[in-house]
């Protein structure tokens, strides 16, 4: 054999064996390895980063959709089912036999105007508190914006309040009310009543996290609220000098807004709107930062 032929095999050092070369040689390049990790670790409220995950955000809206009415015979008209009943039981127990006044207005149209932004508000809260520690196996196996599930919950909702709604235009019509121009603020007052869902709803889904007592209080908590809010009653009927510090409750704004532009028989007390207002807006923020914060231990504790 010539000297050429043993001058261009592959060196090879002393502590290797010629197999480990080979070995070496066929495995290739390490194998690349992706880390899932959230774009900012600051308390930033991201948008853009929402808006990139708008799809998963309509996958999940469907989904709870679905499995709500899922296997049930009335399905959406469960959405009709439940405030008119509550409007009949309501009707007759506190319009026919307690006799409350309902502002000129048929106590009908009265109670239901208030049951619709109730309704919506007591069945989203529940589901927001326990949108987090409900889907711990998600949250522990892929990253996503953890507030597209509050966001979901509430947008959700709001199908049962456009059904409601269409039972309330057939009651004006019934009764021969037309509401004109006032029709007009419906889309606000739906903001209104999603912004008080959230700003109260991300509080009690961040704490639910880390203690589970809050989950069980808060059909507690739902079942009180109610008869702290004009439901049932006109807020006429709240002393004047402490109307201002009922305004403190964010859904009384929600429910005078849907009662003015359905019956439009009294103006609102503006002033207890405007202290409405701000509460849902002072919780909004407060409890969107809140959230923010919290959301990086959510994985960890649930």
């Amino acid at each position: 054999m010539s000297s050429e032929l043993l001058d261009d095999r592959p060196a090879v050092s002393p502590g290797d064996s010629p197999l480990n070369a080979a070995d070496e040689t066929a495995a290739g390049p390490p194998l690349a390895e992706t880390v899932i990790e959230p774009i900012g670790r600051g308390i930033s409220l991201n948008l853009g980063e929402i808006w990139q995950y708008r799809d998963l955000f309509t996958l999940m809206a469907l989904r709870d959709l679905s499995a709500r009415y899922r296997q049930s015979v009335a399905g959406f008209g469960w959405a009709i089912i439940k405030p008119l009943t509550s409007m009949l039981i309501f009707t007759f127990i506190f319009g026919r036999v307690a006799k409350i006044p309902s502002d000129g207005s048929p106590y009908p149209l009265f109670v239901l105007a208030g049951i619709i932004p109730w309704s919506y508000f007591s069945t989203t809260l529940g589901t927001v508190t326990t949108s987090i520690a409900g889907s711990g196996n998600l949250l522990t196996k892929v990253y996503f914006p953890r507030l597209i599930l509050p966001l979901v919950a509430v947008s959700t909702g709001l199908v049962e309040v456009a059904v409601q709604m269409l039972v309330a235009f057939g009651m004006l019509a019934w009764y021969g009310i037309n509401p004109g121009l006032r029709l007009l603020a419906l889309p606000l007052l739906i903001l209104y009543a999603s912004a008080t869902v959230l700003s109260v709803g991300l509080w009690l889904t961040a704490l639910n996290v880390k203690y589970r007592d809050v989950g069980l209080a808060t059909p507690f908590l739902i079942q009180s609220w109610m008869w702290l809010s004009p439901v049932v009653y006109s807020s006429d009927m709240v002393n004047e000098r402490i109307r201002p510090f009922y305004g403190l409750n964010p859904m009384v704004g929600v429910i005078e807004g849907f009662r003015w532009m359905l019956t439009g028989k009294t103006q609102p007390d503006w002033m207890m709107m405007t202290v409405s207002g701000a509460v849902v807006a002072v919780l909004l923020v407060a409890g969107t930062a809140f959230f923010l914060k919290t959301e990086l231990t959510f994985a960890d504790v649930i």
